[in-house]
């Protein structure tokens, strides 16, 4: 599987995104820009020496990236209407976040709509935190697929 960050802010979570990339043999692709550095400490003592042996890569455009791809694309927000867990995931997904401050872009909405997910969570809370969010989207596909990817 991949996991897509569009444009993350915080270097702590892509960290934590990284080490969970290296636990579960996904790869890993950040939309810049990027609120932060990839040689950040921040990044670097929350990734530790996962960093090793990790698909990390950085492309401009989610858009273009996306546009001509035929992998099942799953677009993960609070503001969807479908639950995750309501659905298969395939296991050549392309998981996709958006910011922690600004969510995904408007054109994905447009472009994919049939394709947002959400988790389930109080009504009274915003939203989940990002390293959170991933990791437990990565972990639903993997359970439905029998954790195949790591056995």
């Amino acid at each position: 599987m991949e996991i897509i960050l569009f444009e993350p802010d915080i270097p702590q979570n892509t960290g934590n995104i990284i080490r969970l990339c290296k636990a579960t043999k996904c790869s890993l692709t950040l939309i810049t820009p990027l609120g932060f550095s990839l040689s950040e400490k921040k990044l670097r003592r929350a990734g530790l020496d996962y960093f090793l042996g990790v698909e990390v890569k950085t492309v401009p455009s989610l858009k273009e990236y996306l546009i001509n791809d035929p992998r099942p694309k799953y677009f993960l927000s609070s503001k969807a209407k479908k639950q995750l867990y309501d659905t298969p995931i395939k296991e050549d997904a392309i998981l996709i976040f958006g910011s922690e401050t600004k969510g995904l872009p408007a054109y994905a909405w447009e472009k994919w709509e049939e394709d947002f997910y959400t988790l389930p969570i109080h009504k009274d809370a915003r939203c989940l935190n990002l390293a959170n969010s991933v990791s437990i989207t990565v972990y639903e596909a993997m359970r439905q697929q029998n954790f195949a990817s790591i056995v």
